[in-house]
């Protein structure tokens, strides 16, 4: 994904400054250096370095659907952090989540990985409602064409970034290792908004209230008519959520 993701929920953040990483995913469009970490926890120190390359502080760090932010809190690398905001993202053991499961799988072997990115050239492919057609419920906002099909368009045309994509997909620790992590994770103290989607088919329904239930000082808000991608599919709502919480 890229900073596209929150264009529609960006008019409803004046005044507050927003920065949109593009984080590498596989939807960047620079490669990174072929001995990149880029598992999860090496994504979420580079997110870490980003913090500190722009010395950022008070930071309200909002996670969607990809939650490997959070690995931070494991790393000590929270104190420009101020508040977190978890919006239908991965948690606890849920890295991948299932419909992203057989690109980890494939992640392995190169060439299968590659002949399995070209299923997403096909609109059908990319509207499926058990894949990332499932992870938006405004089908009037033409997703699947503008955004998930520019999202992965690098990896599909530049072998470097189809690297770096594999390295991410396939870089994720056990479940044993994840459950472990998400204890240490407790440790966090400072304010966490939980922000869950009511239809979201990438993120278990129980997580929501368990991610509340887990951070000492978290508060839980569940959003009608929505799926994963809760800034596309209710940006008005969420941005509300996150002034209230910020100020």
């Amino acid at each position: 994904m890229d900073g596209r993701l929150w264009r529609r929920a960006m008019p409803h953040l004046a005044g507050f400054r927003v920065i949109r990483p593009t984080l590498p995913l596989g939807g960047h469009r620079k490669p990174m250096n072929p001995d990149a970490d880029l598992s999860q926890q090496g994504v979420a120190s580079i997110l870490g370095d980003f913090l500190d390359a722009l010395d950022l502080h008070d930071v309200t760090l909002v996670l969607n659907d990809w939650g490997g932010g959070q690995f931070l809190i494991n790393a000590d690398r929270t104190d420009r952090i101020a508040r977190l905001a978890l919006v239908a993202c991965e948690a606890f053991d849920n890295y991948p989540p299932k419909a992203a499961r057989p690109l980890a799988v494939l992640s392995k072997i190169p060439p299968l990985f590659t002949a399995g990115l070209q299923l997403l050239r096909m609109r059908s492919f990319r509207q499926a409602s058990s894949g990332y057609g499932g992870m938006s419920v405004d089908k009037d906002y033409h997703l699947y064409d503008d955004l998930v099909h520019g999202w992965f368009a690098p990896a599909l045309t530049d072998k470097a970034i189809r690297r770096d994509f594999m390295k991410f997909a396939g870089g994720a620790p056990s479940r044993d290792e994840l459950l472990e992590l998400a204890e240490g994770q407790q440790k966090f103290t400072k304010p966490v908004l939980v922000v869950w989607a009511d239809q979201d088919t990438m993120m278990p329904a129980e997580h929501g209230p368990r991610l509340a239930g887990h951070y000492p000082d978290a508060r839980l808000v569940i959003v009608e008519d929505s799926s994963t991608l809760v800034p596309i599919d209710q940006p008005e709502v969420l941005a509300g959520l996150l002034r209230a919480f910020v100020v």
